[in-house]
């Protein structure tokens, strides 16, 4: 008795939903597919891994302990100063900071903020004041 309830329960919301909405609403969407449909839709996916693929090698990608890693981002160098003021790398942001702007984050903020055109071209201050 109670599976026949679910299944007037069931036909009610259908009902509901085709009132609401359309009869286009409660069919399968697999009575719209037919073998067209399919083969376009595997064209298009051939198509999107071959794109995906050929990008992913542009990028050069690297695998760090299990996750893929552009190589523009990674700093093999291991900078320990900053090449502006001399003072020893400690934070994540800062070496954020090296690896765009070739500075500490302090420097970055003190003296390429409002100027990266600039000094991304290769200027830098004269008279800086380094903690050696």
């Amino acid at each position: 008795m109670k599976k026949e309830k679910d299944l007037n329960y069931i036909a009610s919301l259908e009902k509901a939903i085709k009132k609401k909405y359309g009869s286009t609403a409660i069919q399968n969407p697999a009575s719209f597919w037919d073998e067209a449909k399919e083969k376009e839709y595997l064209a298009q996916l051939a198509a999107f891994v071959k794109k995906q693929r050929k990008h992913e090698s542009e990028t050069g990608l690297e695998n760090v302990n299990g996750v893929l890693i552009s190589q523009k981002l990674l700093n093999k160098e291991g900078k320990l100063n900053c090449p502006v003021c001399m003072e020893q790398i400690k934070k994540v942001n800062d070496d954020i900071y090296i690896t765009k702007f070739e500075c500490c984050e302090k420097c970055y903020y003190t003296y390429a903020h409002d100027r990266e055109d600039r000094w991304l071209k290769g200027w830098r201050p004269d008279n800086v004041k380094r903690n050696t």
